[in-house]
């Protein structure tokens, strides 16, 4: 590599790591005059690269943003974590991003010298990914979505609310919630006059309009969704005290299952919902804590029923057949 595209890229990282800087600063950086800083830049904007420069009290040369991507810079530590973030990609949620990832990363492979491919393979080998039951979206849906929110304009869709025929919605979106296994939109229902969340697998047809609106004052949007898909869906709703300190049971318990509230030092509050009390019922079996049932009413007669068709089976009794 010659000396002037070392400091040409020399340049490029500089330029990258703060907003502004002065011609005179970037030279003393590189050890060169301020008129071979503006060579080097006209060479850098040749290569697709928008560097603005103003002049006056707090102007300078500043990194802008192109009508098309230019070549990136990436240090060793850089090239090392988007590597592994894409093969990681590769097995991801969104429809498209899998196929657009291994193409990358083939061609960052490339171009990476071997010293870093055989980092990027050790921590890939040396690595288990467990995959659950994530449900994949579609990629286009969730670019939209994000546009919308950030641009904070109306959306209608269409929507196969669970049990529910395919219907029309009119929404203004605030924010995304990915909770691992599924993509959710936070969003205030212009029909319904109140938030909604909304799984973005069972949204259609989405379509920004051209009316913007004003930011309400909204809910957290995390904690809004986990409440929403740990409780609301489902025909039970339970509270639970566990006799462990909060952090303990959020260990135990996925942010899609429960939600856990701290009461003191030793001692939290669970909040889940369930169609099957005795799912629910053998699910806080599993988390092995002292705990009491404070409602529903249902959910204590079930876990002493289960109770006792488990002593039944551990001492090869046959138990009794639920009423």
């Amino acid at each position: 590599m010659s000396q002037t595209t070392q400091r040409v890229l020399t340049l490029l990282s500089l330029l990258q790591q703060r907003p502004v800087w002065t011609g005179p600063e970037l030279a003393e950086r590189l050890g060169v005059t301020t008129r071979c800083i503006r060579r080097d830049v006209e060479r850098l904007r040749s290569l697709g690269y928008p560097v603005s420069a103003t002049h006056g009290s707090g102007g300078g040369y500043q990194l802008g943003r192109g009508r098309e991507l230019p070549p990136l810079l990436l240090d060793d530590e850089e090239a090392v974590a988007v590597a592994v973030s894409l093969r990681w990609a590769a097995g991801g949620t969104v429809a498209g991003a899998s196929e657009a990832a291994l193409r990358i990363l083939a061609k960052l492979d490339q171009v990476m010298p071997p010293r870093l491919r055989s980092e990027v393979r050790a921590i890939s080998d040396s690595t288990e990914t467990l995959v659950g039951a994530a449900v994949e979206v579609d990629g286009e849906v969730l670019i939209r979505l994000a546009r919308a929110c950030r641009d904070q304009v109306r959306i209608r869709f269409a929507y196969a609310a669970r049990g529910t025929e395919i219907a029309q919605r009119y929404a203004e979106p605030v924010r995304l919630v990915a909770t691992g296994r599924r993509w959710y939109l936070l969003a205030w229902d212009l029909d319904r006059e109140d938030w909604r969340t909304f799984r973005l697998d069972r949204m259609s047809e989405v379509e920004p309009t051209t009316w913007r609106f004003v930011a309400r004052e909204h809910p957290d949007p995390a904690a809004y969704v986990q409440r929403s898909v740990s409780q609301a869906p489902y025909r039970w709703q339970a509270r639970v005290r566990v006799h462990a300190p909060a952090e303990t049971v959020r260990e135990l318990v996925s942010p899609s299952t429960g939600e856990v509230s701290v009461i003191d030092d030793g001692s939290c509050r669970l909040e889940a919902g369930a169609d099957d009390l005795e799912w629910l019922a053998l699910h806080l079996t599993r988390l092995d804590l002292p705990l009491e049932v404070e409602e529903p009413v249902e959910l204590r007669e079930v876990m002493v029923r289960t109770g006792t068709r488990m002593r039944a089976l551990a001492g090869g009794e046959r138990p009794e057949p639920p009423a």
